[in-house]
């Protein structure tokens, strides 16, 4: 779906014969005018500050309604799951399992990746709800190294 805005994704649930409460219609506006990722619970709490009482339930629930729709897709991270618009969704996630930081890899640069997975398998992955938990390069550099103690010869003889 190309890049759609909230009274575009608003005229889509219409279209659908879906209801437009209050609720939902604050929930649309936060997820698209949110940039990059964002969490159901960030979601939430935005959209309670704008519709007091909104369930989470009700935005768990829209949010799957909007990635069922195609407007939005989802990846599971270490901190939970994270939505971003689907029009965005052209990276893979690349989580460091040590200090937690969030790179990203271009689906071009993943595509020898899904051309082995389907080469081999037959298996067609879809690389937009797709994350790789791993150890980020400054914590391999920072593992490689020595500590003091460690390596000081004082640290390797006993007493």
């Amino acid at each position: 779906m190309p890049a759609a805005s909230a009274q575009s994704v608003i005229d889509l649930l219409r279209a659908k014969g879906l209801r437009m409460t209050p609720q939902r219609r604050a929930i649309v506006a936060e997820i698209m005018s949110a940039s990059g990722h964002i969490t159901p619970v960030t979601v939430a709490r935005r959209v309670e500050d704008r519709v007091p009482g909104v369930n989470p339930s009700t935005v768990y629930r829209t949010l799957d309604l909007l990635e069922d729709l195609g407007v939005l897709s989802h990846a599971h991270l270490e901190s939970g799951a994270e939505y971003h618009r689907r029009a965005e969704a052209t990276h893979v996630h690349l989580t460091c399992s040590r200090c937690g930081a969030d790179d990203s890899l271009s689906i071009g640069e993943a595509a020898a990746l899904e051309a082995v997975v389907s080469r081999h398998r037959g298996f067609q992955p879809d690389l937009t709800h797709f994350a790789i938990s791993g150890v980020c390069a400054r914590c391999q550099r920072e593992h490689a190294r020595p500590s003091p103690r460690r390596g000081s010869r004082s640290a390797a003889r006993p007493s």
